[in-house]
């Protein structure tokens, strides 16, 4: 499948969420493998150049996995840019329809939770991060975050604290 967009374009998409720790993802053979690890939890983000619900996605995760606790994996697919691995990432994510962006959890490769576009739209950063954590507190073991406040800070030119809107 070929790209509907500039790979140029979305780099600074897909390297926002790899700067917090969640590895890209470019075959099905990726997203199968990420998954379907026995005893592992997995978030899988499927990113979008959507402004008005992957504007708050992107960082509302990276808040997110500044919690005490996270997935054991963490993965991305682009919608529109890495097709065959986005069509293998909602193969797993079954009964919802399409949704970019969107944000699944997945427990031994069986989906646990998940955060569609229509509820990312009407949610603020604070509360996409919230509503993750809520989902990690009861699936995930592994010590978060994914990386320091400091390069969370470099990231958002903004502390963690005053991110979750705790100062």
């Amino acid at each position: 499948m070929n790209s509907m967009y500039d790979m140029e374009m979305v780099r600074p998409m897909w390297e926002e969420l790899a700067m917090a720790g969640v590895k890209p993802l470019k075959t099905p053979k990726e997203v199968d493998e990420i998954i379907t690890r026995p005893g592992e939890t997995t978030l899988i983000v499927v990113n979008s150049v959507c402004g008005c619900a992957a504007g708050n996605a992107r960082p509302g995760v990276s808040l997110a996995l500044q919690h005490n606790v996270i997935p054991d994996n963490l993965g991305t697919v682009f919608a529109g840019v890495d097709g065959e691995a986005t069509q293998r990432a909602r193969h797993h994510i079954g009964d919802f329809p399409p949704s970019s962006p969107s944000v699944a959890l997945f427990k031994d490769g069986r989906l646990v939770y998940m955060l569609e576009r229509k509820q990312i739209e009407k949610m603020s950063v604070q509360n996409i991060a919230h509503n993750l954590n809520m989902a990690f507190d009861k699936y995930c073991t592994m010590p978060g975050p994914s990386v320091s406040p400091e390069v969370f800070e470099e990231m958002y030119n903004i502390s963690v604290a005053d991110a979750r809107g705790t100062n």
